[in-house]
C-alpha cells in the first residue's frame, strides 16, 4: 500500500495536474492545437530524445533486448487484436480503429513524462523509453497508418510520414555521437538541456488540451474491451515476454511500465482524418488516459517489486 500511495503522489498526481490545467487553459484562451503539436513533435521532442540517448550508458545487447521485446509484443497484440476484430465481425472501418487503438499506446507525451519521474534518477529508464518511442512512432506510421489508408491510399505516403518524423534523426545523431564519444561544445547542449527540460510540462498541457471538450455523451460497450486490452493485456503480455526473455533491472522495469500507457493520440488523429470513427477513437483516448492513473501506478509498483 505504501509503495502504490507513493506512486500516485509522486507519479500520476504530477502527470495530471499538468493534465489538468491543459484542459483548463485550453477551455480559458483556446490555444492553437496544431502549433502546440508542431512544437511538442519538432522541437522538444527531438531534444529530449537526443540529450537521453547521448546521456546514457545503454549497451549493444540492452538495445537488442529492446528491440527484441518491442517486437514480440506488438506483434501478440497486433494478432490478438486482428482475431478479436474477426471474432466481433467487425467491419473494415471499425476494424482499423480498433485494432489501433490497442496495438499504438501515447508513449510520447505520456510515457516520457512518466518516465522522467519515475527514472530520474536512472538515465538507462529514460533510454529505454526513448527506444520505445521511437518504435512506436515508427508502428504508427506504418502500421497504424496502413490500417487506415490500406483500401485507397498509396504506400508512399507512409514512408514521407516516418521520414518526417525528427525523433528518428535525433536517436541516430545521438547514438553516433555516444558511439565515437564525440563532445558536444557546451554552447549547443546547454540549451539543449533546457529543450528537453521543458518537454515534461509542454507535452502533458498538450495533453490535456487535447481531452478539454472530449464529447463522452455515450459510451459503446466495446470501449471496455478496448481499454481492458490497452491498460490490462498489454503489461500483462509484456510481463511474460519479460519472463521469458530473461530481461531484468532497470530494461525490465522500463519495458513493462512502458507497455501499459493509454491510446495514442495519433490513433484519434489518423481516424479523424480518414473518417473511421473518430469519436470512438477519442473517446478511447480520453477514457484509457483517465483510468490510467490507476492501471500505471499498479504496473510500476509491479515492476518494481519484480524486477
Amino acid at each position: 500500500m505504501d509503495i502504490f500511495i507513493r506512486i500516485v503522489v509522486d507519479v500520476i498526481l504530477p502527470l495530471f495536474l499538468l493534465i489538468g490545467a491543459g484542459a483548463y487553459l485550453h477551455r480559458l484562451f483556446h490555444f492553437d492545437m496544431n502549433t502546440l503539436s508542431k512544437i511538442t513533435t519538432y522541437f522538444l521532442l527531438p531534444a529530449v530524445g537526443f540529450v537521453n540517448v547521448y546521456d546514457s550508458d545503454m549497451k549493444s545487447d540492452v538495445l537488442f533486448d529492446v528491440f527484441f521485446f518491442l517486437v514480440l509484443q506488438a506483434g501478440t497484440l497486433i494478432v490478438l487484436s486482428s482475431m478479436m476484430t474477426k471474432w466481433l465481425k467487425f467491419d473494415r472501418s471499425l476494424g482499423a480503429t480498433f485494432q489501433n487503438t490497442i496495438v499504438l499506446n501515447n508513449s510520447g507525451n505520456f510515457g516520457i513524462p512518466v518516465s522522467q519521474l519515475v527514472f530520474w534518477h536512472e538515465p538507462l529508464g529514460l533510454s529505454v523509453q526513448i527506444v520505445v518511442t521511437i518504435f512506436q512512432n515508427f508502428l504508427t506510421n506504418t502500421y497504424g497508418l496502413f490500417q487506415f489508408i490500406s483500401a485507397s491510399e498509396n504506400k508512399g505516403k507512409m514512408t514521407r510520414e516516418f521520414l518526417k518524423n525528427p525523433i528518428i534523426y535525433a536517436l541516430i545523431l545521438g547514438v553516433v555521437c555516444r558511439f565515437f564519444d564525440i563532445s558536444i561544445p557546451s554552447f549547443i547542449w546547454h540549451p539543449l538541456e533546457y529543450v528537453a527540460d521543458a518537454f515534461l510540462a509542454i507535452a502533458l498541457l498538450t495533453l490535456g488540451a487535447q481531452l478539454a471538450y472530449m464529447n463522452m455523451k455515450r459510451i459503446p460497450r466495446l470501449m471496455f474491451i478496448t481499454i481492458g486490452s490497452r491498460l490490462i493485456l498489454s503489461p500483462f503480455i509484456a510481463f511474460l515476454i519479460i519472463l521469458i526473455l530473461h530481461i531484468k533491472g532497470i530494461t525490465a522495469q522500463a519495458l513493462l511500465i512502458a507497455s501499459a500507457y493509454p491510446c495514442s493520440r495519433n490513433t484519434a488523429l489518423y481516424a479523424l482524418e480518414y473518417n473511421h470513427h473518430p469519436e470512438y477513437a477519442a473517446q478511447a483516448v480520453f477514457l484509457s488516459t483517465l483510468l490510467s492513473p490507476l492501471t500505471v501506478a499498479c504496473v510500476i509498483g509491479i515492476a518494481h517489486v519484480y524486477f
